[in-house]
């Protein structure tokens, strides 16, 4: 029967493609990718005959409906999205099809874009007493934000913020988060995390947006706020403590 693999493809570099997403494009009869986002490299080692469709060409109705073509044959299926899928990956609808059809599936993690944003930024977004919480969200768009999760509330937390899909309308998102974080919070943009072109631009509250739309960057980028990004002030962690004892190690 046939089998389909939600395939989390990393945020561009493809040496972050984990090894499991890696053997399942090579054996997949058929790749399904979101041509727009993914790195194509890694489309390089698709078997000789596998059948490639890009899904940024097509709707939902469509790309379904190779799965369904495919359904009473044995072959595999790769389905391949940008960054981790669990993330604004619109796979719910697509493993709910698949549950409709009596299609088996799986899904592989892939590493998801803000990890590599704070890769790029040699950042730790959790330190002690100053955040321990991390927020992802997105301003409203075409898709709606429940109201509870308004960015004005979010902020009121004053935790680490994650923003998706939403440096577009960096000037809404700014006057919404200083609602809750103070104007000399610090800011960071981090422009397409891993790829070669890779940008970074530092900021504050007070000055973010206009160094964003000076840079040029409109798309592909994510927005982190909070005070861990001024890498001051915090507590070393528990972890390493030489006082500190765990199932592992004897306090000294």
């Amino acid at each position: 029967m046939t089998k389909v693999y939600f395939i989390g493809a990393g945020p561009g570099d493809p040496e972050l493609l984990t090894l499991k997403a890696a053997k399942i494009i090579k054996l997949a009869d058929i790749v399904i990718y979101a041509g727009s986002l993914i790195n194509k490299t890694i489309l390089e080692s698709a078997k000789n005959g596998a059948k490639l469709y890009d899904s940024s060409r097509m709707n939902l109705e469509e790309i379904l409906g190779i799965i369904r073509k495919e359904k009473s044959t044995d072959k595999t299926i790769a389905r391949v999205h940008s960054g981790e899928p669990s993330i604004y990956g619109a796979i719910q609808e697509q493993m709910d099809f698949c549950d409709k059809e009596g299609i088996e599936y799986n899904v592989i993690p892939g590493v998801s874009s803000f990890c590599a944003a704070a890769a790029g930024l040699k950042q730790e977004l959790t330190l002690p007493n100053i955040s321990q919480t991390v927020i992802l969200t997105r301003a409203a768009g075409r898709t709606e934000v429940p109201k509870k999760e308004d960015l004005a509330r979010l902020a009121k937390i004053k935790a680490t913020l994650v923003i998706f899909l939403s440096v577009d309308k960096i000037g809404e998102v700014i006057k919404k988060l200083l609602s809750g974080y103070g104007r000399n919070t610090p800011v960071a943009v981090v422009y397409r995390a891993s790829w070669p072109d890779e940008k970074i631009v530092s900021g504050t509250l007070s000055d973010i947006a206009v160094k964003v739309k000076k840079s040029g960057i409109k798309k592909q980028a994510l927005i982190f706020v909070g005070e861990v990004l001024a890498k001051a002030g915090f507590k070393k962690s528990c972890l390493y403590n030489k006082t500190f004892s765990h199932g592992f190690r004897v306090a000294n």
